[in-house]
């Protein structure tokens, strides 16, 4: 972790922090007789919440054709959310499209077929229900494009954690210098918080897959933990000194 400090004894000085975040750090009127510190903290917390996300697609000789498909689909999905004890109405749809298939191969182009997406996103909080949802999709055959995230939602209490260990960092580095220039740390004068959520690379689309040939497999996600939620904080703090 970073900390920047500055003992004013004497005299009037304007601080400006150097840190590593991208933030602006604000300025700071130091007044003599304090100490100015600037310290980062972090809070590693498990995610809560689980987002799978699919897509719905078919395709068929006639637009008809490839809806009624594609209502199918959809209603397969509702049966395998309701046998895992989830109301279908928690899944939402981003987008449903319906588009004319083209053969290019053709100086001029042939209309071969029409095509129907959908996006559907799952929320859940009981990661138990992840395995055997994503193995009964993988074995219907129904949707295509499979990704799962694990977020925090509830981030709240994770970002108070990390100001925390921030704010014991400053305090006591601040109580440290204190002590080396022979002087002992007063009251809290002035504080400034920054929490930032370390974003995570977004994992590639993965393509549908197939367990047709071994049915009695574990499904990918089973036994493996949930990477965990990284929540920093960067704490500015200006004490008295005694």
């Amino acid at each position: 972790m970073k900390t920047t400090i500055a003992l004013i004894v004497f005299g009037f000085a304007l601080f400006v922090p150097a840190t590593g975040l991208a933030q602006d750090r604000p300025t700071v009127a130091a007044q003599p007789n304090t100490v100015f510190v600037g310290a980062d903290g972090k809070f590693e917390a498990n995610p809560d919440t689980a987002l799978m996300q699919f897509n719905i697609s078919a395709q068929e000789a006639t637009s008809r054709e490839a809806y009624d498909r594609a209502s199918k689909a959809a209603e397969q999905v509702r049966q395998i959310l309701r046998s895992n004890g989830i109301d279908p109405k928690s899944a939402e749809i981003g987008y449903l499209s319906l588009q004319p298939v083209y053969d290019y191969k053709t100086p001029k182009r042939k209309l071969v077929g029409y095509r129907v997406n959908a996006n559907v996103s799952l929320k859940l909080k009981d990661f138990s229900k992840i395995a055997p949802i994503v193995q009964q999709l993988a074995d219907t055959d129904v949707s295509e494009n499979q990704s799962l995230n694990y977020t925090l939602e509830d981030i709240d209490a994770a970002k108070a954690k990390a100001v925390e260990d921030a704010y014991r960092r400053a305090h006591d580095s601040a109580a440290a210098l204190a002590r080396s220039a022979g002087r002992s740390l007063g009251e809290l004068s002035y504080a400034s918080v920054d929490t930032f959520e370390n974003a995570r690379p977004m994992p590639g689309t993965m393509m549908r897959m197939s367990m047709s040939a071994g049915a009695a497999a574990p499904a990918p996600t089973e036994e493996f933990t949930p990477q965990t939620v990284a929540v920093t904080a960067h704490v500015n703090a200006l004490f008295n000194l005694k």
